[in-house]
Order: structure tokens, then sequence, then C-alpha cells
């Protein structure tokens, strides 16, 4: 299930407060301002700054995006 068009409208980045990225296939949202990357569980954004990673770290238990070399 995807996150609803109508709660993607209203939610913005609890730190500056500015546009968010949506990346629902790998269960993120990111603040390109901020440089955060907050999870989306079970469906539900966590928009909590400190369960928020640097854009840059790779969450854990998940292997990197694209394969490659990092």
């Amino acid at each position: 299930m995807a996150l609803a068009p109508e709660l993607k409208e209203i939610l913005a980045c609890p730190r500056c407060k500015g546009d968010l990225e949506f990346r629902e296939d790998v269960h993120e949202i990111r603040c390109h301002a901020c440089q955060l990357v907050f999870r989306i569980e079970d469906d539900i954004p966590v928009m909590l700054l400190d369960e928020a990673r640097p854009l840059g770290d790779r969450p854990p238990g998940r292997s990197g995006e694209g394969g490659g070399a990092p």
C-alpha cells in the first residue's frame, strides 16, 4: 500500500518545513535541504528528527541501492 496523496500534500520536513522526496520503493522520505532521511514503517512515515538518519548513510540491515562498489 502506498502513502495517501493527501498525506503527501501536507507532510513537510520537521526541521526546515521544506519539501520532501518520497521514495516509497525503498521506504524512505528524503529532505534534500537538511540532508535527512526519514523511514516509512508499515506505511506510516516516521517524521521524528531523533529517528532520522543522514542522507549519505545506509539504513541498518539493508544493502545499498544500485549495487556496485561504494
